[in-house]
């Protein structure tokens, strides 16, 4: 299945306000796809009609194969979910909640379970509600995951955990999204947590979509560029249009290349900034890009 989770033109509203606009994003079988946006920027909404905890006003959601609105026991077995503040059984231990688990799900590979519990080292005495917060989402992964899911889930899981906890949660996920060859979707505001976890992104705003990307194709073309004017250089030239967020300081002149390809670059500059020496280009991150279109007016700040 090439794409496991697939939007076509979604629009979700509610009495006072609308969280999805037209949203049409795909998540590739086999990727870790990030979901990337602003708080309200529908991230959470978009999930949950995946998952069909909410309807939509207008359009499909496809999740395995199916109509969201259709998903059954079957498919639910199949898809693995975590999100921040999700409800569990507090005066359960962790061993009585992973055993209440395991009986649900007929895939359950109790091997993956052990691997699983060894590398978070959790307490399986320690009842769920005397945790840390980091701890019981690591207790709900385990249980997301042991059952191997096709896709799994995760909405706002990095939420209020402390830089170490973060860490030994990523690395969880990409090795056991590395053995497995599960789909992975993973919705965040805070883009530096998925950084070195996305191979594919979308980017929502104000519940529409602006990227839907693989991250490598994303960020090869584009390209951070920097010029030293010549000291009498006069009025800047009209930029093409994928010359976005320019600034100046002094004789210094910055601006973000959405499209670089070398030879059309360096036949733009001899033609709208002659005399300058050669341009200082580099390579941006993902939280780099999404502040630059910020800059350019193309997404809300609060990442």
């Amino acid at each position: 299945m090439s794409t496991p989770l697939e939007f076509h033109q979604v629009t979700c509203r509610f009495v006072r306000s609308r969280a999805l606009l037209h949203a049409s994003f795909r998540v590739p079988a086999g990727s870790i796809t990030a979901l990337l946006g602003p708080n309200g920027a529908g991230k959470s909404t978009a999930l949950k009609i995946a998952l069909n905890l909410v309807r939509p006003s207008s359009g499909h959601v496809e999740i395995l194969g199916v109509d969201s609105r259709k998903i059954g026991p079957a498919q639910l077995a199949r898809i693995g979910y975590v999100a921040d503040g999700m409800e569990l059984p507090d005066w359960m231990s962790v061993d009585q909640f992973l055993a209440w688990c395991r009986p649900l799900y007929p895939k359950w590979d109790a091997d993956l379970e052990r691997s699983l519990r060894k590398q978070f080292a959790l307490p399986g005495e320690r009842k769920l509600g005397h945790l840390s917060r980091g701890q019981r989402m690591k207790a709900a992964l385990i249980a997301a995951l042991a059952y191997r899911p096709e896709l799994l889930v995760l909405d706002e899981p990095f939420s209020g955990l402390d830089p170490l906890v973060r860490d030994e949660f990523i690395n969880g996920l990409l090795e056991t999204a590395g053995e497995e060859g599960l789909s992975l979707v993973v919705s965040s505001h805070d883009i530096a947590e998925v950084d070195r976890l996305a191979d594919h992104v979308v980017l929502l705003n104000h519940g529409s979509v602006l990227l839907d990307e693989d991250t490598g194709p994303l960020l090869a073309r584009h390209r951070r560029v920097e010029i030293l004017l010549p000291p009498d250089f006069g009025t800047l030239p009209a930029f093409p249009a994928n010359w976005i967020a320019p600034e100046s300081s002094g004789r210094v002149l910055r601006f973000t290349d959405t499209h670089h390809e070398p030879e059309t670059f360096q036949r733009a500059m001899a033609t709208l900034l002659p005399g300058c020496p050669p341009a200082d280009i580099h390579p941006l991150s993902l939280r780099e890009l999404f502040v630059t279109l910020v800059r350019a007016g193309k997404a809300d700040a609060g990442v």
